[in-house]
């Protein structure tokens, strides 16, 4: 088993005997997930493998904060973010800004793109690294960014 499950499955028991209600259930769903992964697939997903299904659910959660916030449910996004935050618990630490343009110079180098047809091959190159630790979309813009020479 995965240590980052192993984590997941002793915050459980922490939040349940502490009667942390919100913590506990959503624990609870992302182990949930994790398993709904390995059924699907018949593998025991690894640490990378499960920091890509909580990046979804963080995904999950941001889109349900902004459109709560649109319709004026604040009791609704405040929900969501506390469970964000419980789920942003057991992701790598975020890179900064400054980590993420100088690990973005790097990779455009090493893959000698010059050209927007290049981006594909350093998005891909670039994934793995930057996984759980930054927002593809916002990575992605900045490839295209520094690719088109904006």
């Amino acid at each position: 088993m995965s240590e980052l499950k192993d984590r997941m499955n002793a915050a459980v028991k922490e939040a349940l005997k502490s009667g942390d209600k919100l913590r506990s259930t959503t624990l609870r769903g992302m182990l949930a997930a994790v398993k709904q992964v390995e059924v699907d697939t018949r593998t025991t997903p690894d640490d990378d493998a499960i920091i890509a299904i909580l990046t979804k659910l963080t995904n999950q959660r941001r889109d349900s904060i902004s459109q709560f916030d649109a319709a004026g449910r604040q009791d609704l996004a405040d929900k969501e973010r506390d469970e964000l935050r419980i789920i942003e618990e057991f992701l790598p630490a975020p890179l900064s800004a400054e980590e993420l343009g100088a690990l973005i110079d790097k990779t455009i180098a090493e893959c000698g793109a010059t050209q927007i047809k290049d981006m594909g091959k350093v998005m891909n190159t670039l994934r793995p690294l930057v996984m759980g630790r930054a927002d593809l979309s916002a990575v992605s813009a900045t490839i295209k960014a520094r690719l088109s020479g904006a």
